[in-house]
């Protein structure tokens, strides 16, 4: 078998002179992986890989692979020119894949950098995400994850360890958590998954975060985040816990975030006057394999959620804004394919998942990689969505960032800074709901600033960036009231 493709993931901002690793993955075709009843977990073949959704665990990494990867980083790079995975084994206990980081990557110079890797037997090549190499780190670095993901637990396959490790040593994610349906856990069941978030959490490494998935068909899907080591489960069959208010006062007490989800389908999406708390809902999943619940398809949307019924209008995350809810947005999987960061959802039979979306992940503007430092910027919204893709993205107004709530006098100065490896065909500035200007720098760097005076008493921006690939980011809303 020889390599397809190749999987890329570097950190995205690093400090002159610093050595920083490569996540890489030798892909090939996608297969389904197998079941093995005995051996270590986690494991490629595993117990859990088959779904009562009928979705079976699969692999796009080769087998096996020795050969030799060419590096190249363009100016300033101070690192390997290649990297031989002779003798290199996968993440788990005789995994022979090509799965790895490939450490010692440095710049010698700062400004915004890609590395290109090759295989040289077959020529197949890939760009690995922007690095923005600067002399002193700036005060908040970008980390990348995704809270969102199923279990065998309830509808979804893989146990808890296999998909922890999978994020962190496969999708090489900086952040994870779990949010299962909480409504299949047992008390002792969501003891252990509490333990196993807490097992994997390492400052510095890699944050977890204990979490939950409320499913009201009611209420809508919200997902519930702890700050700490530990938080009560919330079912939404129990009488008392299925309520809204009851939700909302837990999450205040335990200083959670609720985050409600695909709010724009008919099934299972949000009714937004039904309630709303700021204190503890100051997010939403504004993309996930579902698809997207910025708007409708009709105003634009090229990603509208299409299964279980579609869209319904009223339910989208702008109805939200537009009601005066200041949502921060993020991006998640909501995976039930066991692969957290890099699904294969639309490869599934039956044909229904082919018409799941990519899925989602979040970019996190944060002081350091902690549980604090990432449950803070998540609470203060600095934080973007992506479709799985590892952009770059600033956007502020006179000098506040994504998230912010202020007061401004005059003229709005508006400053959007983005690069990508792939060309970003358009970049858009939405106010109030509507485009306000946009520009199409079919670049892979965008700087781009304007002015505006507002037109309400309070308005609220938000960038949407599209590749010239179709991938897409949002940035968190920033709220301005006139002065």
């Amino acid at each position: 078998m020889e390599p397809t493709g190749l999987f890329l993931a570097a950190p995205s901002t690093v400090q002159v002179g610093r050595e920083f690793s490569l996540g890489v993955k030798v892909l090939t075709e996608p297969h389904v992986a197998g079941t093995s009843c005995f051996g270590p977990l986690p494991a490629v073949a595993g117990r859990y890989n088959r779904s009562p959704r009928g979705i079976s665990y699969m692999d796009n990494v080769l087998p096996e692979f020795e050969g030799t990867l060419i590096l190249s980083g363009g100016d300033g790079y101070g690192g390997p020119e290649s990297f031989s995975f002779s003798g290199v084994t996968g993440p788990y206990r005789g995994d022979s894949r090509p799965v790895t980081r490939i450490p010692g990557l440095r710049y010698l110079k700062p400004g915004l950098k890609v590395v290109r890797v090759r295989e040289p037997e077959t020529g197949v090549e890939a760009l690995s995400n922007p690095i923005e190499v600067r002399d002193q780190l700036p005060e908040e670095s970008l980390f990348w994850g995704d809270l969102h993901s199923q279990t065998f637990f309830s509808d979804g396959l893989r146990c808890p360890e296999e998909l922890y490790a999978f994020a962190r040593d496969e999708s090489f994610l900086d952040i994870f958590a779990l949010s299962d349906h909480s409504e299949s856990l047992t008390d002792r069941q969501w003891d252990y998954f509490t333990a196993v978030t807490n097992d994997f959490h390492k400052d510095g490494a890699f944050v977890t975060l204990v979490g939950l998935e409320w499913t009201s068909r009611e209420f809508g899907h919200r997902n519930v985040y702890y700050p700490g080591k530990r938080g009560p489960i919330l079912r939404c069959n129990d009488p008392q816990q299925g309520r809204l208010d009851y939700l909302y006062e837990v999450a205040r007490r335990e200083s959670a975030l609720v985050v409600p989800h695909h709010s724009a389908n008919v099934e299972m999406g949000v009714d937004w006057s039904l309630g709303h708390d700021p204190q503890v809902e100051r997010l939403v999943e504004i993309h996930s394999v579902w698809g997207n619940s910025e708007c409708s398809e009709k105003a634009g949307n090229p990603l509208p959620i299409r299964i279980i019924h579609g869209e319904r209008d009223g339910r989208h995350v702008v109805d939200a804004l537009g009601r005066g809810y200041r949502l921060g947005f993020v991006g998640g999987g909501d995976i039930h394919d066991g692969r957290p960061g890099d699904e294969l959802h639309s490869l599934q039979e039956p044909d229904q998942w082919r018409l799941l979306r990519r899925q989602g992940i979040m970019g996190v503007w944060a002081s350091e990689l902690t549980r604090q430092a990432i449950f803070g910027a998540l609470r203060r919204r600095r934080v973007f969505a992506t479709t799985n893709v590892r952009m770059l993205l600033r956007f502020g107004i006179n000098g506040h960032p994504m998230g912010s709530e202020i007061r401004v006098a005059g003229q709005r100065k508006l400053l959007i800074r983005a690069a990508s490896e792939v060309d970003i065909h358009q970049a858009e500035v939405i106010r109030n709901g509507e485009v306000l200007a946009s520009h199409q720098p079919d670049d892979g760097r965008v700087s781009w600033q304007l002015e505006d005076g507002g037109s309400l008493p309070v308005d609220w921006y938000y960038v949407r960036l599209t590749r010239k690939d179709g991938q897409m980011a949002w940035s968190s809303p920033i709220w301005v009231e006139a002065g």
